[in-house]
């Protein structure tokens, strides 16, 4: 057992993992491929992390359990529910008939607004998280969300 005394970190990690499991199951619904999820992934835990740090967490959170442990498996598991829903949305159900069917909670979708919400509020660039709520909450074309956070501009990885 690890223990951390990063609350902020941890629950930062905990929520926006299931987000970013919303945009793996995209990616696996549309067959996109393993390669753009772990780019996903790997971008995903850079948007936590800078939001994170941005509320005051410790940076080291996002490499351990809380942070890429519980992203990885969200965004890998079949027995993910946000990983379920953005699966979902890409075979093209309305959000709306996803949510009714389930008998779980998949808190990506609320998470996906209060994280959008607190990207402004910190004013930290996550373009993951936006396409994400501009799907979820304004019914984005997925394939076209993808295909806008493919073409977004060149910078250095670690900026």
């Amino acid at each position: 057992m690890y223990t951390s005394t990063d609350t902020i970190g941890a629950e930062i990690g905990g929520s926006l993992k299931n987000v970013i499991a919303i945009a793996a199951g995209i990616i696996d619904g549309l067959g996109i491929g393993d390669n753009t999820k772990a780019a996903l992934i790997t971008r995903g835990l850079e948007e936590i992390a800078r939001l994170g740090i941005a509320m005051g967490a410790n940076p080291r959170t996002f490499a351990g359990l809380s942070g890429l442990g519980d992203l990885y498996v969200t965004c890998s598991s079949r027995h993910s529910r946000n990983r379920y829903v953005g699966e979902q949305i890409a075979k093209g159900k309305h959000l709306s008939e996803i949510l009714k069917e389930m008998t779980m909670i998949a808190e990506g979708v609320t998470t996906a607004e209060s994280a959008w919400e607190l990207s402004r509020k910190y004013q930290v660039d996550m373009p993951i998280v936006e396409q994400m709520y501009l799907i979820l909450f304004h019914q984005k074309d997925p394939s076209q969300a993808i295909t806008d956070l493919m073409i977004r501009a060149s910078k250095a990885e670690n900026h």
